[in-house]
């Protein structure tokens, strides 16, 4: 993660700081090369299933948990399961967020097949689900046979996709035109959006609110502490989670100024400059999208998933930033009455509302940490 998303963090401990950079500056400039190197390593396998699955891992997924598992044993066919050991029980409890992640690994790799002249067609859930639970159940059988369809143009932004967390630039809007033109990509359910001032100054507040309730909730709160990656050999060892790379991070955890333990008090130094940081980045939307299933179910789950990478790519297609807005869709009993009142603005005539994000111009921003496809495949 950039300094620019937590630009003020960089005015803690000043001198110690200064102090730590002289006395460490090669750990400090160190960054997390290895975690990223997947994104360099897309499309270069020999198996055109194991060149589609190396982009599919590059998918957006929450917490970065990057919770895939595949199977490529049997000719022409990849078997996705899900890995058990990733899910996020406090803040997911329904598995419904991890359903989505894998909805988006799924569609890149069928559009990355299409590259090769490829059809993939998906059997989601062949063994049956349960709507409670993600189990050891098959999510899909993908069977690739050849095909004279046309490559999708939205795969060439594969590579420069970014959730982008960092300030919008509040000088400039979203133009309708260009929401419109994101608004085409999804192929399942219909996107909506918004860049009206006033409806996106009541999201805005709602967004907020909703980060406050997850932080407040110690059990929510400390899921997302638990995956942190501090310092670059936090994040090459364990290349997913939410990582804290960069000289500023490198040289907080340093001098003991940024750790885990100090981040679960939300009274605490962290914990203010966390919160003031967050609120920098709700607040400066300047428009918003979403998306609205009449179900439910697990089907609806990974389809809603292929919609919203198309839409993350439509998006990086016009030069705009997006980053989701999931703590008031999730179904913890904290952050029911939000839930509800989101649910209340975006889906008045009811059904699920799977995804919703802030939209604007923000600054170019990294890759994130990838586990390696190796690291992946199993059977």
């Amino acid at each position: 993660m950039t300094m620019t998303r937590r630009k003020t963090l960089a005015l803690i401990g000043g001198g110690t700081i200064l102090a730590a950079t002289a006395a460490a500056g090669y750990d400090i400039t160190r960054l997390p090369n290895a975690a990223v190197a997947p994104w360099g390593q897309a499309g270069q396998y020999a198996d055109p299933r194991l060149r589609a699955l190396s982009w599919a891992i590059l998918a957006p997924n929450p917490h970065n948990r990057q919770p895939w598992m595949v199977d490529v044993s049997l000719p022409d066919t990849v078997i996705l399961y899900v890995d058990p050991e990733r899910m996020l029980p406090h803040t997911d409890p329904f598995n419904r967020q991890i359903t989505v992640g894998l909805g988006c690994f799924l569609e890149i790799m069928r559009m990355a097949a299409l590259e090769d002249g490829l059809a993939v067609e998906f059997d989601l859930f062949p063994d049956g689900s349960d709507a409670a639970v993600l189990d050891n159940r098959p999510v899909a059988i993908c069977h690739f046979s050849p095909t004279d369809a046309a490559p999708d143009p939205l795969f060439a932004h594969v590579p420069h996709r970014r959730s982008n967390k960092e300030p919008y630039d509040m000088t400039r809007d979203v133009p309708t035109e260009a929401l419109e033109r994101i608004a085409q990509a999804p192929m399942h359910f219909p996107m909506e959006f918004t860049n009206d001032a006033v409806r996106v100054e009541r999201m805005r507040d709602q967004s907020l609110r909703a980060l406050r309730v997850e932080f407040a909730t110690e059990r929510t709160l400390r899921e997302s502490v638990e995956l942190f990656r501090i310092g670059h050999r936090e994040v090459n060892a364990n290349p997913d989670g939410i990582d804290f790379s960069g000289p500023m991070f490198e040289s907080l955890r340093m001098t003991g100024l940024f750790s885990r333990e100090a981040s679960m008090d939300m009274e605490g130094f962290v914990g203010q400059q966390a919160d003031a940081a967050f609120a920098e980045n709700m607040l400066s939307a300047m428009a918003h999208l979403w998306q609205v299933t009449p179900d439910n179910s697990r089907q609806t789950q990974i389809r809603a998933g292929q919609d919203w990478v198309r839409i993350n790519l439509a998006a990086t297609a016009e030069g705009l930033g997006l980053q989701p807005l999931s703590q008031a869709l999730q179904e913890f009993p904290e952050m029911s009455e939000l839930y509800e009142e989101v649910h209340g603005d975006l889906a008045p005539a009811g059904g699920t509302v799977q995804m919703w994000a802030r939209v604007g111009y923000g600054p170019e921003v990294g890759e994130s940490p990838r586990w390696p496809l190796e690291e992946k495949i199993v059977g």
